[in-house]
């Protein structure tokens, strides 16, 4: 009798536990239902939050890319017959002359200011027309605007189809075709700078402040790349000495040191350069830390021998320079120590 009624409290306990189990079990299935449902319903919300904003943001993109194609629009087709000034810049490519290329005081129509590398690579165009080396340099600009703006790149899909539009609608970029300096040249240089540092001697030959952005490199010991950046440019310098040593001491003396001493007397941002170069540095320094390569075209900028608006242009270099693959070779071979620089994302 004890022994029957021994197993029937057992009996009894299992149900017990059993039925308890069971009930836990239910419960923690409702729970779970329940914060999955509230999270969809958060994800819902923060889904419709960000469609609202994008509808909202929309119409201003579109109404800013508008304004801006106008503006260009108005400068080539208002503008340009009355002020004859289309080409100011590229006038001074034209007539650039080896025997005395910094001749014309900065400023100046046919004012060269760029190291003798560049006016000997100018040089030959002379030949030409003016008329033809304008329509001809106008092209590679309109090309190199297009192409910064994402023209079969990778990457954004959005990019990839109107890039191209948004680049040609930045006021700057507009005002840098009308003037045809080498500033688009420049951006080109710096997006590609990432994938082939040999580019970076474009911009150390042209404008030279703006190789604060090889701090990139040097701050992610990306040696390998600084060492072509720098080693290239060492090498085209050295060549040009022995060629055009004569060359050199008069573009010291004519342009680099009178630029430092009395900025040109023209439309320009009035921020100096001892202020700006440091500043550029900086920014760039913390670009290299927390991978934002949008930092090297924008420090580049600010770090211009002198800010002039048309050289804003220099920024169209941004949507360029995130690009996949514009990735440097030292970057896709072996990623930097995360204890000292983030990773990098492709």
């Amino acid at each position: 009798m004890t022994h029957a009624t021994e197993h029937a409290d057992a009996t009894e306990r299992a149900v017990t536990h059993a039925t308890e189990h069971a009930g836990a079990t239910e419960h923690a299935d409702a729970t779970a239902r329940a914060d999955t449902a509230a999270g969809v319903r958060g994800a819902a919300a923060a889904q419709g939050g960000g469609l609202q904003l994008q509808h909202v943001l929309r119409p201003v993109r579109d109404g800013l890319v508008v304004a801006g194609l106008l503006f260009g629009a108005y400068t080539f087709a208002v503008i340009a017959p009355i002020a004859k000034t289309v080409g100011f810049d590229a006038y001074a490519y034209w007539s650039c002359s080896l025997a005395s290329p910094y001749s014309v005081l900065e400023g100046q129509l046919g004012a060269f200011p760029y190291s003798p590398v560049i006016a000997r690579l100018f040089a030959p165009f002379s030949a030409l027309p003016w008329e033809s080396f304008l329509v001809l340099w106008l092209g590679v600009l309109l090309g190199t605007a297009i192409w910064l703006g994402g023209w079969r790149a990778s990457g954004n899909a959005t990019w990839r189809r109107w890039g191209w539009v948004y680049v040609l609608a930045f006021p700057p970029v507009a005002i840098e075709l009308y003037h045809g300096n080498v500033q688009l040249l420049i951006a080109a240089a710096i997006a590609l700078g990432f994938r082939f540092p040999a580019a970076w001697a474009f911009v150390l030959l042209t404008k030279v402040t703006p190789g604060v952005g090889l701090l990139w490199f040097a701050v992610r010991r990306e040696w390998r790349s600084l060492g072509i950046a720098l080693g290239v440019t060492g090498v085209v310098v050295v060549v040009s000495l022995a060629v055009d040593g004569g060359l050199w001491r008069q573009w010291i003396d004519a342009e680099v040191l009178t630029t430092l001493r009395t900025a040109p007397d023209q439309p320009q941002l009035p921020i100096p350069l001892l202020i700006r170069l440091p500043a550029a540095a900086a920014l760039v320094t913390w670009g290299a830390l927390t991978n934002r390569r949008w930092t090297v075209p924008a420090a580049a900028t600010i770090a211009l021998p002198v800010l002039w608006f048309a050289g804003l242009s220099v920024l169209a270099a941004i949507p360029a320079a995130t690009r996949p693959e514009m990735r440097s070779r030292d970057e896709a071979g072996a990623a930097p120590s995360t204890a000292t620089v983030a990773p990098v994302a492709a």
